[in-house]
């Protein structure tokens, strides 16, 4: 069995006002297949209630980046809330959705992504001195990119919904 090392532990990220639902699920997906991810979606739930409708999925997606790690996301995300409105924007009138996103990140580094240095006592025990010892700039190296593929992907949801705040200087 992998070894899961959690290295980012639940990055939050909440937001309430007009999105399309529809191009953001798409940002999303389209961000991990242009970085080589694979995806699963683990958990996906709709429910229509009087104040609109509430979407949950969680999503798990993974890179394979070595032979022996492998890095994984996890990320619950929940839609509250969501009516259809009518915008105009421009002289034309768009069809979007009003409501809350709520957003959680974890990330991982899993070691021994196969299982193949884990399923008897010797391997794992040397797999674990090997990693401790030996190969510790290169779990650093996947640390540092699983940190850093989670901060881009909640950088650019955070410019699509356009929430970053301007500050300016006279």
């Amino acid at each position: 069995m992998a070894e899961k090392h959690l290295v980012i532990d639940h990055l939050k990220f909440s937001y309430e006002g007009l999105f399309n639902a529809t191009e953001f699920y798409d940002l999303i997906v389209d961000w991990f297949y242009e970085k080589g991810w694979d995806w699963y979606e683990k958990v996906n739930q709709e429910q229509v209630t009087p104040d609109g409708k509430h979407i949950r999925l969680v999503l798990e997606p993974w890179k394979s980046s070595s032979d022996f790690y492998k890095l994984k996301m996890k990320i619950h995300l929940q839609l509250l809330n969501v009516r259809e409105v009518e915008v105009e924007h421009e002289g034309k009138t768009l069809r979007l959705n009003h409501g809350v996103i709520r957003m959680v990140f974890d990330g991982f580094v899993m070691s021994d992504r196969t299982g193949e240095w884990t399923s008897k006592p010797f391997w794992w025990f040397f797999t674990v001195v090997a990693e401790k010892y030996f190969f510790k700039h290169h779990y650093k190296k996947f640390v540092e990119w699983i940190k850093s593929d989670v901060e881009e992907l909640h950088t650019k949801i955070k410019e699509y919904l356009n929430v970053f705040k301007y500050t300016y200087r006279t």
